[in-house]
């Protein structure tokens, strides 16, 4: 599914901005549609296409029909390949291992932040709970200056939460 976040409220901005491709592969049909709004209420000019699982994710990302993302959000628990396995295939392709990758996930398992660490995902998100804290993370994640984040995730920055976002000096 494709969404597109210039809407009225912020057209002003989103015509002085190119939009940034995002891939959402996401399983739950809720969570693509509060990420999507959560985009929008952040003022976050993006075309979002949403995939409901990691093998809709490679096809995609495998397409020479379609351009590649600027950032793909990749959810660890989906059906049919799960999060980590993309991960994996994703760094190691050479066309695509250089796309910001942002986990998502519910978990803050130590085992699932340092795995996505290791493969080479440059944030681990643990999804909020409060829609107010998804816009302040997704704010925060396209605030980076990702020239940085891409030459060597922090590890005292990788891990982003509902609870650090406020501690979380990423500029």
């Amino acid at each position: 599914m494709k969404y597109n976040t210039e809407t009225a409220k912020n057209e002003n901005d989103a015509e002085n901005k190119e939009p940034v491709k995002v891939l959402l592969a996401e399983n739950d049909k809720d969570d693509q549609e509060i990420f999507h709004e959560a985009l929008t209420e952040a003022n976050i000019p993006a075309d979002l296409i949403t995939v409901d699982n990691g093998q809709e994710l490679m096809d995609n990302l495998k397409d020479p029909s379609e351009p590649n993302p600027d950032i793909i959000f990749l959810d660890i628990n989906m059906p049919v390949k799960n999060g980590k396995e993309c991960l994996a295939e994703i760094k190691s392709d050479e066309t695509l291992k250089e796309i910001p990758t942002v986990m998502l996930s519910t978990s803050e398992n130590v085992k699932d932040v340092e795995d996505s660490f290791n493969t080479g995902a440059n944030l681990y998100v643990r999804k909020p709970f409060s829609f107010k804290s998804f816009i302040l993370l997704l704010k925060k994640i396209f605030l980076l200056k990702w020239a940085g984040v891409l030459l060597k995730p922090v590890r005292k920055t990788f891990f982003m939460s509902e609870k650090n976002i406020s501690e979380l000096d990423i500029k």
